[in-house]
């Protein structure tokens, strides 16, 4: 079995987690209370070249963010809502951290060091879909998690922290987990994942952010162009658990180079074997490369404004969601506007789906004394 990308670690936390000085460069104001009654909070961190996100210690949510047109104006380029209501109504897995694991474990089980672990199962329609998905009903997105912002020169950032306890959701082990966001100069959002625990564990953090460069509520993002540095795709069976990679070439999966997001669409509606999937793409793209490296993994463009995204990664792969089960019923953050089909694209780096059930998968096991690191920059230019 492949192992997974960490580095052993002195101690569980000796110099794992230090915190940086605090600075009055990000803002903060109340937010709510969530369902489990805890109170959440709004951050605004704002970087050197304009750059603006807006993000929770609810679930580490991206609420807003501001990123310029080719003209030097900036709009809101990611889905999301107002309140926490809503984000806890209306799923979608918007904008928010995911974990323990990211993605899908088939019938919520899987097998470490002998023993089976059972998760809750929260993705059983429609059949026959039957798995854990994003680490279960309340993972680490309903949490609030132990928030500090910082600056340092020209990064400013929140850093945030959770104690995932043994059992929660099933999942065995104890693991303290730090997710920092920082804002670097030259309009960057830089994601480090850091985590340890005290007995073996599987663990496939990602964020779910969805983007459209043309603005949030601006409508479809079919016509925006997009490239995902794959030549392999994962192919899923009716409930979308992974069945073996396959060449995207000759197929609608194929963004080697760049074209429309729906470029391919009477292609894909013709594929019976992605009618689980609406016809359309919610799969995992492996990234070329070394895994362990940050590396280009996909490139988004939007010709009307000329925004461009490049998503950097160390993980082994990223799945692309596009949002097809959105509806105009969704509300959308613009006071009056709604979301739509389409409205957006997921691009959630990670290790393969059900890997913990895959061994000729990367592991993604983690061990006492390890610590898990990953890194995604999302480099927001223009062209």
């Amino acid at each position: 079995m492949k192992k997974l990308l960490m580095i052993a670690a002195a101690g569980m936390m000796a110099g794992c987690f230090n915190s940086q000085e605090l600075k009055p460069d990000v803002t903060v104001e109340p937010w709510g209370v969530t369902k489990f009654g805890e109170s959440a909070s709004l951050y605004t961190i704002e970087g050197k070249d304009g750059l603006k996100l807006v993000v929770s210690d609810f679930g580490g949510r991206l609420l807003k963010c501001f990123a310029p047109d080719r003209t030097g104006n900036f709009e809101d380029v990611t889905l999301g809502w107002n309140t926490i209501e809503e984000y806890e109504k209306l799923g979608f897995s918007m904008s928010t951290l995911i974990g323990r694991y990211g993605n899908r474990i088939a019938n919520g089980k899987f097998t470490l060091d002998g023993v089976e672990y059972k998760l809750p199962l929260n993705e059983v329609k429609p059949a026959p879909r039957n798995c854990n998905l994003h680490g279960g009903p309340d993972g680490w997105d309903s949490k609030v998690w132990k928030a500090k912002p910082f600056a340092k020169g020209d990064v400013k950032g929140l850093e945030l922290v959770y104690v995932s306890k043994d059992g929660e959701m099933g999942f065995p082990g104890t693991v303290t987990v730090k997710v920092t966001y920082s804002v670097l100069p030259g309009n960057v959002w830089r994601v480090d994942y850091e985590a340890v625990t005290d007995k073996p564990t599987v663990i496939n953090p990602t964020h779910h952010s969805y983007w459209n460069l043309a603005g949030e509520a601006s409508g479809n993002v079919l016509k925006q162009n997009l490239m995902i540095a794959a030549d392999e795709y994962t192919m899923t069976d009716a409930g979308l658990i992974p069945t073996k990679n396959a060449s995207v070439k000759g197929t609608g999966f194929d963004f080697t180079v760049s074209r429309p997001i729906g470029a391919a669409a009477e292609w894909m509606a013709q594929q019976d074997f992605l009618r689980p999937m609406d016809n359309w793409y919610d799969h995992n793209f492996v990234i070329r490369g070394k895994a362990g490296e940050l590396r280009i993994a996909a490139e988004m463009f939007d010709p009307a404004s000329g925004r461009v995204l490049e998503v950097w990664t160390t993980e082994p792969c990223m799945q692309m969601y596009g949002a097809q089960n959105m509806t105009t019923d969704l509300p959308a953050k613009a006071a009056g506007k709604s979301l739509c089909q389409f409205a957006g694209v997921a691009l959630e780096t990670q290790h393969y789906p059900d890997s913990p059930n895959h061994p000729e998968f990367p592991s993604t096991v983690l061990r006492p004394g390890e610590t898990f690191r990953s890194v995604t920059e999302y480099r927001f230019k223009t062209r």
